[in-house]
Order: C-alpha cells, then sequence, then structure tokens
C-alpha cells in the first residue's frame, strides 16, 4: 500500500555544507547519512518523522552517471542542484508493483539497494523506479527494510520527536513542482503510480493529488519560475519562506 512521500532527493554539491546552510538559514538539521558505494554517490539526511530530505552529492562522477539515481543527480546539477526525483513509501512493493503493471504502469523491475552509515551499520531498501527519473518526471516507489539500521522500532520513535532547531519536530506537508503541461504530466503520473488529481483550490490551473496525509500539486510554470516548493509545518509563530538550494521552502505554523 502506497504510503506517503518517502523522501526527496535533493542535488547538491557539498552535502555537508548544503546541511550547514539548511541548519543556519532555515533551522533544519542533520542526523545521518553516509555512502552509496555501488551508485557513486554520498548524502546527507534530514527526517522528518518518517519522511526525510536526502542531500545528494557525487563522489565517483563515471560510476554516478550509470547509476540510476546517479543519473537524475548529475543532470540536475548541471542546471544549478535542487530537486532531482522523489519517492513514494510502499509496505508491500511487490504487490503494488503488480497492480500497477496490470493496468499499464512502466515502473521497472526491484532493485534492491543498501548505504553504509558512519557508524558502520548497513542501511537496505528495495525500490521500483520509471524509465526516466526527474523534477518532471513520476517517481519511484520504495519500501525500507524494517530491520535494518534506520527503520528499527526505537530509531522511527527517536526520531518522530526530532527537534529541529525551527521550533520542534518538522513535517513535510506538500510537494509542489513547477510544470509545462500540468494535464500531460498528470496523466504521466497517474499511468506510473496511480495517483489520482484533482483541480487545487490553489487555483491557477494547479492540480492535487493526496498521498497520505500529504499533497503533490502540479502547477503551472510561468515567468521562468521553474523551482520546487517544499511546505513544511512546525511549531512556529508565523509562516516563513525562504530560496535555498535551488528550491523554495516554506514554512507553516502546525495547526
Amino acid at each position: 500500500m502506497l504510503q506517503g512521500i518517502d523522501h526527496l532527493v535533493i542535488a547538491v554539491a557539498e552535502p555537508d555544507d548544503a546541511a550547514a546552510r539548511l541548519e543556519a538559514e532555515l533551522g533544519l538539521v542533520t542526523t545521518g547519512g553516509g555512502r552509496h558505494e555501488a551508485l557513486g554517490t554520498f548524502n546527507r539526511l534530514v527526517w522528518l518523522g518518517d519522511t526525510y530530505l536526502e542531500l545528494l552529492g557525487i563522489f565517483d562522477p563515471a560510476l554516478a552517471e550509470r547509476s540510476w539515481i546517479g543519473a537524475p543527480t548529475v543532470e540536475t546539477l548541471s542546471r544549478g542542484g535542487g530537486l532531482a526525483t522523489w519517492a513514494i513509501a510502499t509496505d508491500a512493493l511487490a504487490i503494488d508493483l503488480a497492480a500497477l503493471r496490470a493496468v499499464g504502469s512502466d515502473l521497472g523491475d526491484p532493485i534492491d539497494g543498501e548505504r553504509r552509515r558512519s557508524d558502520g551499520t548497513l542501511v537496505s531498501w528495495s525500490l521500483a523506479a520509471p524509465p526516466r527519473l526527474g523534477p518532471s518526471e513520476p517517481p519511484f516507489l520504495i519500501e525500507h527494510d524494517r530491520a535494518s539500521a534506520e527503520w528499527t522500532p526505537p530509531e522511527r520513535a527517536a526520531r518522530l520527536v526530532l527537534a529541529h532547531p525551527l521550533g520542534g519536530p518538522v513535517r513535510l506537508a506538500a510537494l509542489e513542482l513547477a510544470l509545462d503541461d500540468v494535464s500531460r504530466t498528470g496523466q504521466r503520473f497517474t499511468r506510473t503510480t496511480g495517483l489520482r488529481f484533482r483541480p487545487s483550490l490553489s487555483g491557477g490551473g494547479s492540480r492535487d493529488a493526496d498521498i497520505g496525509t500529504q499533497i503533490v500539486r502540479l502547477r503551472p510554470r510561468r515567468g521562468g519560475n521553474g523551482a520546487s516548493v517544499i511546505r513544511l509545518v512546525a511549531p512556529v509563530a508565523e509562516e516563513r519562506a525562504a530560496d535555498l538550494l535551488g528550491c523554495r521552502w516554506v514554512v507553516r505554523p502546525t495547526h
């Protein structure tokens, strides 16, 4: 079953530098990361409950260009960085993949992956990705190994109450994508992942789809404004916004 937005992959030149900027300018703290030895990439993570932001960099460009996640990261970095792709969490990848393929999804075969943390423990998962990844392309599905590092009950419980410098626990409320053709992109997203879009209350030709408690919004690109918008909720006194790491960040108070 599709559960929600699992994580956002943000392509950055130097994950440590990007992490420092996020904390200094927005008040989000990174608490983990590691290397994908087989993919040529390495990361720092910002946990928002069970959702996270992946600040992804390249340590081996030749290897990254040949890997499924490295290729869109390299391409996004060539444009200055920003959202490279994103993932939807599932607790039953094989079942969801079979059901989606039965109605025409182009998701590929499952790929197993792992990342070694700085403490030496392994994080493992399985995913299914469409033929092409990018900020305007459908996302991939991922199922985490709940017996591996980062997904044990104690680690999940700890991050649910993680207090960011921003003001306390922070959650991802919505991901907003700027597109040249909202209708056609929405149809591709529906065919690949099963997401169903409706006219957005924000108007302007935007369309929304619910994933768990979160929203994916497709909005027409106008006036050259192509930055993805990451909408967060946190215990802050008033709404704030910032342009950072190739994205627009909007934080609204927790109701």
